[in-house]
């Protein structure tokens, strides 16, 4: 039987939990009978926020915060099962449990998602399909007959944590046989406008659970308010996102409260005033601090397990009150760590161990940084701010496989935008971030990810389903420019050491518009929309001859801002003829020296200064840049001990932010195709083309990379270098050595083939 996405939504309760009001998840449940076992039964499922599915007692949901996050005014996303192996002749039970997700993301206040307009109570979508061995279909959907009742999940939130009364457990809630004669019937809810879609992404699944590394007492004590909390703190040993599992056995009524982070301040204990977003609403800085805090009240008896399902959190640490010394042991709380399920498809090492940490903390930071689609950060927002996307996305492509999920997610930016092309800030949204957060640096997250996703799959379907949006962007940007043909719209180089960016807004997204319209041309012409690639062409065109002519100082060939970043960026997207680039690289290089080889740059910078460095034969002072061990660098990062990639360069004297970010994570890219040559589909001909193109800095003795059946291994010995391929069976491509080394035969251009080659300098 073919599935079918309902537009028939039911609800428990019109009534919505507030922060300071508890509403429970409710349970719902359905019983029908059968007279034989189906031959087929399909299930196709959505609810807003997030839901739990049993039939017949076994859980099927098919991953953590099940379906999608999304705004229910663009976008309706839809699970479908296969149940047919869990009915049974006779009675059978379908039976829910729901969370508030971004159906009521009251904890989302400071972005405005209080202030939805089709915010609600949470809704449940249901299509029950089955077909017997003699032709006849039977279905059901939502309604009325989906009887309800309260959870023992007292209060749950996307950001805020969620509350568990185990003594509101009832036994047997979702097995067929069970008296639900005392609940009460659902109610028929309004089907929200959103476009309907079965979800393409792949699900949140648990990776692994983490012991804990140590125990040991604490306190945290907010600065702003006269309360503290006195308990175990936890350490895990990395900064990930997960859930917790908790295991006790405790006295009836006994509270346990976990509040999640990822710091520890100069006094040496935990703190949480570095992911704690507040004050940012005067009206909520008197609401009790409960972000990323659980509590579970025991039923009592025996052992009890707890792990939430109607939230996440971004975390190293736990500090666990409400527990005896006897009870606070390493086995009462584990992390899972968790993200959604997107393999693994390459990776990188190498003789440098600064290197090796950064490459581990960069796939830490995508991965946890993965719910269905890329988040800023794991604790504090869990927004998908489109900047952080668009500037980690290779990495992500080289290390994982994001291709399902990214155009799932492509589809809820195209319905984010408004009419005249435009993009907020953060995707979904309820319409914060049009007037700030956004501007050509965050947008490029529609055409990178198109463009991305066709280079690595060779799918044009890709390109068909955004050029309307691509091109309607374009226009935007053609519409929005000054009276010099300039752009000045939105955030720049963002997170730059040392306070304000130095490269001018101006510069800065005027380049990257013009970068969004050249590549916007060419999938359109991938596609043969030939007349939409010629606007974009014209848009390519005109923004080129305005940078030049107003934004770079052809005398001492220097970029608007005289800095690291504006001069990068004007090399990498080729501002500068082919005349005036050694020139330009000079000054670059001045710049760099200046700042005593550290880097200088926000995240638009760092995206593309390592690359040029490398390009321009200079990776060994690349690596210096980044492997330096004071502030601000990389290597500063690993050497205060950090898990993750940091939001910013800053020393812990100075503040902290974040300290889970990725949108400085294309240093992992870099690796991969520098360092370990792997250069996948370089020309958009051809995804199984896989040129190998390594560079080899004195700095590195040996270096090991892959991507899906490439691998590429290389170490000096002997005065030269040996290098070990490896090549995937449905790929082809290139073995090219950079200036100044040849292979022992002379030759200095190979097909790509397994086996070993003999590398020395000329």
């Amino acid at each position: 039987m073919k599935y079918h996405l309902s537009d028939s939504f039911i609800c428990a309760t019109t009534e919505m939990a507030e922060i300071t009001k508890p509403v429970s998840a409710p349970y719902l449940r359905r019983s029908f009978s059968l007279p034989e076992n189906p031959e087929e039964a399909v299930l196709t499922v959505s609810a807003l926020g997030f839901y739990e599915l049993w039939v017949n007692g076994v859980r099927l949901t098919k991953g953590l915060l099940s379906p999608y996050i999304t705004n229910p005014d663009d976008v309706l996303d839809y699970d479908f099962y296969d149940i047919a192996p869990y009915l049974q002749t006779g009675e059978n039970v379908l039976a829910f449990q729901l969370g508030n997700g971004m159906q009521n993301a009251m904890c989302g206040y400071v972005w405005d998602f209080d202030k939805a307009s089709f915010r609600s109570s949470p809704l449940l979508s249901v299509f029950c399909g089955m077909t017997f061995s003699d032709g006849r279909t039977d279905s059901f959907e939502a309604d009325e007959r989906f009887c309800c009742a309260p959870s023992p999940v007292l209060w749950d939130d996307l950001r805020g944590g969620e509350v568990y009364d185990a003594r509101q457990e009832i036994d047997g809630w979702n097995l067929p046989g069970f008296d639900d004669s005392s609940w009460t019937p659902a109610v028929k809810a309004t089907a929200p406008k959103g476009e309907k879609t079965l979800c393409r992404g792949k699900p949140i699944q648990i990776e692994q659970i983490l012991g804990a590394k140590s125990v040991r007492n604490d306190v945290l004590t907010f600065p702003d308010r006269e309360e503290c909390v006195c308990g175990y703190l936890y350490d895990f040993g990395v900064n990930t996102a997960g859930v917790p599992i908790l295991h006790i056995k405790g006295e009836r009524g006994q509270r346990v409260e976990m509040i999640f982070g990822e710091y520890i301040n100069d006094d040496g204990h935990f703190d949480v005033s570095n992911i704690r977003f507040d004050f940012l609403r005067k009206e909520f800085r008197q609401l009790p601090p409960g972000l990323q805090k659980d509590v579970y009240i025991c039923r009592g008896g025996e052992e009890e397990v707890y792990m939430p399902r109607f939230t996440y959190h971004g975390a190293r640490y736990a500090l666990v009150s409400g527990i005896t010394s006897h009870q606070a042991q390493p086995s009462l709380l584990s992390f899972a760590v968790a993200h959604s399920d997107l393999g693994r498809r390459g990776g990188f090492s190498c003789s440098d161990e600064t290197m090796n940490r950064l490459q581990e903390m960069t796939e830490r930071s995508i991965l946890a940084n993965f719910f269905h689609f890329p988040t800023d950060c794991p604790h504090r927002e869990k927004n998908g701010w489109t900047a952080d996307a668009a500037l980690s996305a290779e990495a992500c492509f080289l290390n994982f496989d994001p291709a399902d999920n990214y155009r799932e997610w492509l589809l809820h930016i195209r319905k984010a935008a408004r009419g005249n092309g435009s993009l907020p800030g953060i995707i979904p949204t309820t319409g914060w971030g049009f007037d700030w957060g956004n501007g050509p640096a965050w947008d490029q997250v529609l055409v990178t990810l198109t463009d991305l996703c066709y280079r690595f799959t060779g799918d044009p379907s890709v390109i068909a389903e955004n050029a309307g949006a691509l091109l309607n962007y374009c226009r935007y940007l053609a519409a929005r420019r000054d009276e010099n043909g300039l752009l000045a719209l939105g955030l720049g180089d963002w997170c730059a050491p040392h306070g304000n960016p130095k490269a001018p807004l101006l510069f800065t997204d005027s380049v990257i518009s013009r970068d969004i319209a050249k590549k916007t041309a060419f999938l359109l012409r991938v596609i043969r929309q030939d007349e939409g690639a010629a606007v974009c062409d014209t848009l390519v065109d005109s923004l080129y001859e305005a940078i030049r002519a107003h934004l770079i100082d052809q005398k001492t060939m220097t970029a608007a801002g005289c800095c690291q970043t504006s001069q990068a960026m004007a090399l990498f997207y080729g501002i500068f003829t082919p005349e005036e680039t050694p020139a330009a690289y000079e000054k670059l290089l001045q710049m760099i020296h200046e700042a005593d080889d550290h880097i200088d740059c926000g995240v638009l910078g760092a995206r593309v200064l390592f690359r040029v460095l490398t390009e321009h034969g200079d990776a060994d002072l690349a690596l210096r840049i980044l492997t330096q061990k004071t502030a601000p660098s990389y290597g500063e990062w690993v050497a205060r001990g950090e898990t993750a990639l940091c939001e910013d360069f800053a020393p812990y004297s100075e503040h902290v932010n974040s300290l889970n970010h990725h949108f400085f994570g294309d240093i992992s890219a870099w690796f991969i195709e520098y360092f370990g040559g792997i250069r996948v589909n370089d020309e958009k001909t051809d995804s199984h083309r896989v040129d190998i193109v390594p560079v080899f800095p004195a700095l590195l003795s040996s270096v090991s990379a892959g991507f899906k059946g490439t691998k590429v291994r290389w170490v000096r010995q002997n005065g030269g270098i040996l290098l070990i391929l490896q090549k995937d069976r449905d790929s082809y491509g290139t073995l090219r050595l950079p200036q100044g080394y040849a292979f022992a035969d002379g030759r200095t251009v190979r097909p790509a083939a397994d086996g070993a080659y003999w590398i020395v300098k000329k």
